[in-house]
């Protein structure tokens, strides 16, 4: 009897566990990077998968506009004191979601893209090819160069009252650094 009960209690768990669906993954990952050299000038290629969290989700299904920053920056070597850094662009995406119509934009400076899905919105500002990072006459061959790239959620940007309870969130820290050294 004991032994049929213990068998009953294992394959409740199990099924239980079964029935719970998957928890997906949360953040931002790396799918590429590429730093190389077109038309005389270091260029910059890469590709995200962004995925958001609930409470990033529902911020946004409430109108909260959130702000993603990419940037890159250019360093030389030096042996002899910080590395100097020769170059450094920056790019922000504000998306937002439109309740009244249920559509989302993506706004880049003062230009807006509308779009039926996030999915979509997301995919249009998680990529960027030929992204002009400095003159190739600025880069030394003699001496080691490094680019570090970043990508993230930018929550300084947020509303004045989410900004209290945002900084110590794990739900909230979405972001990805990734350093390439140029050969």
């Amino acid at each position: 009897m004991l032994k049929g009960l213990g068998l009953a209690m294992a394959v409740s768990v199990v099924l239980s566990l079964l029935a719970v669906p998957a928890a997906r993954a949360q953040g931002i990952e790396l799918a590429s990077l590429q730093v190389g050299r077109n038309d005389g000038a270091l260029v910059v290629d890469f590709n995200v998968r962004i995925n958001l969290s609930r409470s990033v989700e529902d911020a946004l299904s409430r109108g909260v506009p959130l702000y993603f920053v990419a940037q890159a920056e250019l360093y030389r070597n030096r042996w002899y004191w910080r590395d100097a850094r020769i170059a450094r662009v920056s790019r922000t995406w504000r998306l937002a979601f439109q309740p009244l119509t249920g559509s989302w934009r993506v706004g880049i400076g003062g230009l807006n893209q509308t779009f039926a899905t996030q999915g979509e919105a997301l995919a249009a500002m998680s990529r960027i090819t030929n992204w002009r990072l400095a003159d190739a006459a600025q880069i030394d061959p003699d001496i080691r160069h490094y680019v570090e790239f970043s990508f993230r959620l930018d929550t300084t940007q947020l509303p004045s009252p989410m900004q209290i309870s945002v900084p110590g969130s794990a739900e909230w820290s979405l972001g990805i650094e990734h350093t390439v050294r140029l050969e």
